[in-house]
């Protein structure tokens, strides 16, 4: 996904977001559930965290400075982290406490049908906003499977918005059917069970995406057909007489630094060894467009043994110079 792609894809879901969270507030006071206001609350934190994406990508597209030499690409890393947190300890914490509240002081549902009007509607703007993310997500996706692309992702944008209009379609199937079961049997507490089964879907959705920011906030590697290509392309260079270690690390969602360690043959002229240094550096950036900075180390020996095995034991797929 490209980055208008992704600003495209969360000004869509921001958009919906906010015109959906207005309407269900306006049905809770009218109506008095709770489903149908942790859905409320629901759609308010969902629009707040698009915001805060929007910030996040506007903050990261700012070039390097002296402080800063790398660029500020992780800044999208961070502010995805907070809203996961945020969808964790507002949306899903305030939804399973309004939902325990309605189970312990239960009280009717007036006006049913104001509710399910705004749910449709909920349903429809939803709907949309996850076709626009799921319509982005399959460009990048490929023949991989959901969870193996989400794995592979380095820009949480491509993911993130799928995430929570999932899950926001999830609550909307829960919120519907809490009322149903409540106008039908008269048991009010299925009101109230929704909610809090609204509030777990979040905490589920919420936990999934700081795990998968985690990893980038801190420093994860790059996928490993991008490794293997960048191996091969050291290997194969006769200037090279052993590769020793290819660590890697995003520092943006489309911005790789390699810091490479290599053995090269002792015959080498030192105009030789800086032509055979360009050369990889301009091979490895052009297979490689993700790869912004090679940083090469002359080592004739390892001192002692790499800290970690860069070398994938196993590739699943062809290397993608695009990764």
């Amino acid at each position: 996904m490209s980055d208008s792609g992704s600003k495209f894809v969360v000004l869509a879901a921001l958009t919906g977001n906010g015109l959906i969270a207005v309407s269900k507030f306006v049905a809770s006071a009218f109506t008095g559930s709770t489903a149908m206001l942790a859905e409320g609350i629901h759609s308010v934190i969902d629009t707040g965290n698009q915001g805060l994406l929007l910030f996040g990508m506007k903050r990261a597209a700012r070039p390097p400075d002296a402080k800063y030499p790398f660029g500020y690409g992780k800044e999208i890393y961070f502010w995805s982290f907070m809203v996961a947190v945020l969808l964790f300890t507002l949306g899903a914490g305030l939804s399973i406490f309004e939902g325990v509240e309605k189970i312990l002081h239960p009280h009717p549902i007036s006006h049913p049908y104001v509710n399910y009007i705004v749910l449709g509607l909920a349903v429809v703007f939803e709907g949309t906003s996850w076709t626009i993310a799921a319509r982005e997500f399959r460009r990048v996706k490929g023949r991989w499977g959901a969870l193996e692309a989400v794995r592979r992702g380095k820009d949480p944008n491509k993911f993130l918005v799928l995430f929570e209009d999932t899950a926001a379609l999830a609550g909307l199937a829960l919120a519907i059917g809490g009322l149903a079961l409540t106008q039908y049997t008269g048991i009010e507490i299925f009101d109230g069970i929704a909610s809090i089964g609204i509030g777990l879907i979040l905490a589920m959705a919420s936990v999934g995406l700081a795990i998968e920011t985690k990893g980038l906030l801190i420093g994860e590697a790059a996928n490993q057909y991008v490794v293997a290509e960048i191996r091969a392309v050291l290997e194969r260079d006769p200037a090279v007489e052993r590769v020793n270690e290819v660590p890697t690390m995003h520092v943006g969602p489309e911005y790789v630094l390699a810091n490479i360690s290599l053995r090269f043959r002792d015959d080498l002229s030192g105009r030789e060894l800086q032509n055979a240094i360009a050369r990889m550096d301009r091979e490895i950036k052009t297979r490689c467009p993700t790869v912004k900075r090679v940083f090469i180390e002359a080592e004739h020996e390892a001192d002692d043994p790499p800290a970690h095995d860069d070398r994938p034991d196993k590739l699943e797929d062809a290397p993608d110079p695009a990764g």
